[in-house]
């Protein structure tokens, strides 16, 4: 059944207890009564869940609700403190991330676990790989990783390092690294985070033939349309306890939310008065040295959301990391300010009052194993409020600290704890903290509720009418639709590395951008001319 000795299987699952009850036959997963706490957080209180044979189950809740936590411990990262778990009929105890994997069980996590240095096909068979005799089968594992692909769909080079490829394409490689075994049991985290909407398409396509060859899927996610597309039964989390499980066609998206946060949400998009004053960033003419960007030129005022939408893979993020510095620059000018800056760089930059917040908090925006104080305040250290000759004052730091996680409502909001141990969510509002440790009233949001929840989002969507309600400047890089067109004053729209519409009032509307998105390259070449 597995490619593993039988010996690994025959040390992870023992035969069931004598207890009476059933497994019923369509379950491949139960577990009752799962707890697990880490230090100062019970992450899940008596949880009971089962997976059925060919069905999506949905794992729905806030950050922190203990989805993480429930699935790492059906991935062998990390055994529960108590409860029982039963999987194929058998009693579960001692379980590896590698045992998992042996038994059929393979997940794709919303953080990568990718070598940058290795190319995709190395990715895919590492801790894995195939030999004869001590030699490694080559050509083997290339037409294996090479069919894993073509079945997927996904324009992926088998032979490119990982570090050359975009989230989007790294989020691919994680999927098809989870379909290299025999699959039973799949767990997908937030995986269409970073996919566009025909690679999406595509993955869906493949969970509907893995449903039909009786795998299980787990499928965490916070996009409510495709929870109910691709769902058959959700259970809700919160606070680690289970809330509720239902069939999806039985629920409302209100419904949903109101189980999952405890209460009502009437409103997900604030209404933000928008007060344009003076342009605080002007990009003229912008071309990048690696010219995803060409010839782009926006500003953006105090007062006002500036939006920014366009397909991945069309520079949206990278006009905005170079403003901050992160990004080398052919031609153009970037101005702050009235004031031409020739050169940016991220500390230049912070000086001037301009901020940057990363689509990819894990790689770019946090150092996971330091504490949240550290990571809030490592961009304003060299002011008066955080130290004096060079010397910390560590007094002053953590009241400062401590005023803004609190503000930003983080949970839990132990300023000691490292980042590593929080949810997504938690990990933008850390992200978020260290914007607020300066004077700052330009600020670049690049991608910034990607697989954060509904009362997440909502929390960062207030903080952003808050800045602009106090004359700040907001860019606001998004390739969730009803995001920037429910936050934005105007919208420019990217088409590859064009800038193909600037969009304001009744021409807001995602009909008008969807057209931007695919239309022909003579179109774009006159939008851009």
């Amino acid at each position: 059944m597995y490619k593993d000795s039988d010996q690994v299987l025959d040390t992870v699952i023992s035969s069931p207890a004598n207890t009476g009850e059933e497994v019923p036959s369509s379950s491949i997963l139960e577990m009752r009564g799962i707890s697990k706490q880490f230090p100062g957080v019970l992450a899940l209180d008596n949880v009971d869940f089962d997976l059925r044979r060919g069905e999506v189950h949905i794992l729905f809740g806030e950050n922190g609700a203990g989805k993480s936590t429930l699935i790492n411990v059906i991935a062998g990262t990390f055994p529960p403190d108590k409860g029982t778990f039963r999987y194929d009929g058998k009693d579960v105890s001692h379980l590896t991330p590698h045992r998992a994997r042996v038994m059929g069980i393979s997940p794709v996590f919303q953080e990568f676990s990718l070598i940058p240095n290795l190319t995709v096909e190395e990715n895919l068979f590492l801790g894995r790989e195939t030999s004869t005799s001590g030699f490694l089968r080559k050509k083997a594992m290339s037409a294996r990783a090479a069919k894993v692909i073509e079945m997927l769909g996904f324009d992926l080079d088998p032979k490119k390092r990982v570090s050359s490829l975009s989230r989007a394409h790294q989020q691919m490689v994680e999927i098809a690294k989870a379909l290299l075994a025999d699959v039973r049991l799949l767990i997908l985290d937030e995986p269409t985070a970073s996919l566009t909407e025909n690679e999406t398409y595509k993955l869906f396509e493949l969970i509907g033939r893995l449903k039909a060859d009786g795998v299980g899927i787990i499928y965490v996610s916070h996009r409510m349309r495709e929870i109910k597309e691709i769902g058959d039964r959700i259970t809700v989390l919160r606070d680690g306890r289970k809330i509720e499980t239902c069939n999806a066609a039985d629920v409302g998206e209100n419904e949903l939310v109101e189980l999952m946060t405890g209460r009502k949400i009437d409103v997900l998009f604030p209404k933000i008065d928008h007060k344009p004053a003076e342009k605080l960033l002007e990009i003229n003419n912008l071309t990048l040295a690696n010219h995803v960007v060409e010839d782009v030129s926006i500003y953006a005022r105090a007062g006002e959301v500036t939006g920014i939408a366009g397909l991945v893979g069309c520079g949206k993020s990278e006009l905005v990391r170079a403003v901050f510095g992160l990004e080398a620059i052919e031609e153009g000018e970037i101005v702050v300010k009235g004031e031409q800056v020739s050169h940016p760089r991220p500390d230049i930059s912070l000086s001037k009052g301009v901020c940057y917040f990363p689509s990819d908090r894990v790689a770019e925006g946090l150092a996971l194993e330091r504490p949240i104080r550290e990571n809030a305040s490592m961009a304003a250290l060299n002011l008066a409020d955080f130290s004096w000759m060079r010397v910390l004052k560590k007094l002053s730091e953590r009241k400062l600290i401590q005023d803004i996680v609190d503000r930003l409502k983080l949970r839990p909001p132990n300023i000691e704890r490292a980042v590593g141990n929080l949810s997504g969510g938690n990990r933008q509002k850390v992200m978020l903290a260290r914007g607020l440790t300066r004077e700052t009233d330009i600020f670049l949001f690049d991608e910034p509720t990607v697989g954060i929840d509904v009362g997440a989002k909502v929390e960062v969507y207030d903080l952003m009418k808050e800045l602009v309600d106090n004359g700040a400047a907001i860019i606001l890089v998004s390739s969730e639709l009803p995001e920037v067109l429910n936050l934005s004053n105007r919208l420019y729209v990217k088409q590859r590395a064009k800038l193909v519409a600037e969009l304001t009032g009744d021409d807001m509307i995602e009909q008008a951008v969807l057209s931007c998105f695919f239309q022909d390259e003579e179109a774009n070449s006159n939008a851009g001319a």
